[in-house]
């Protein structure tokens, strides 16, 4: 990758970037898991509030090449550390999930780390597998971005994650 990938804490200014991204239909039906209704401003605008009041969240923006192109979190679930990410589609197929990831997980040290991916969702089982991340399980739910039950791999990365370049 030669754009200039870096993170840094969520803004204001780049919440409706992210309402945007997260309008997309081939993004929501990628992600699967997404909000019930995406084009819900109030109920975006309350979860961003939850997410960055939340201090054991650690949210960031990704920037490439001084342009906001996503963002990138873990957070606890269960017990656990999660992670998710979601990249402007216009954006994807570029490495940027991969090395958002790659760098929150260099800021995020306690192990092991978990993630979902919808099983048929290849992009995003690559670019966990990039970062280590090896599936330890499946799970099956009701997916707001398909309308549908959906089966879902279950991953984690227990050790330090490798550089995927």
């Amino acid at each position: 990758m030669t754009a200039q990938l870096r993170l840094r804490p969520v803004l204001d200014d780049d919440l409706p970037l992210f309402f945007t991204h997260q309008l997309d239909a081939e993004a929501n039906w990628m992600a699967a898991f997404g909000p019930a209704d995406p084009a819900d401003r109030a109920a975006f605008d309350a979860h961003w509030c939850r997410v960055r009041a939340d201090p054991a969240v650690v949210s960031r923006t990704v920037v490439v090449d001084g342009e906001v192109v996503g963002h990138v979190n873990a957070f606890p679930a269960d017990g656990r550390t999660e992670v998710s990410y979601w990249i402007d589609p216009r954006r994807w197929g570029r490495g940027y999930a991969t090395g958002a990831l790659a760098a929150l997980l260099g800021e995020v040290s306690r192990r092991p780390v978990h993630a979902r991916a919808a099983k048929d969702n290849r992009a995003s089982l690559a670019v966990l597998r990039k970062c280590g991340f090896v599936v330890t399980g499946e799970d099956r739910g009701y997916a707001h971005g398909r309308g549908a039950e959906v089966e879902e791999w279950i991953l984690e990365l227990s050790g330090q994650a490798p550089d995927p370049a």
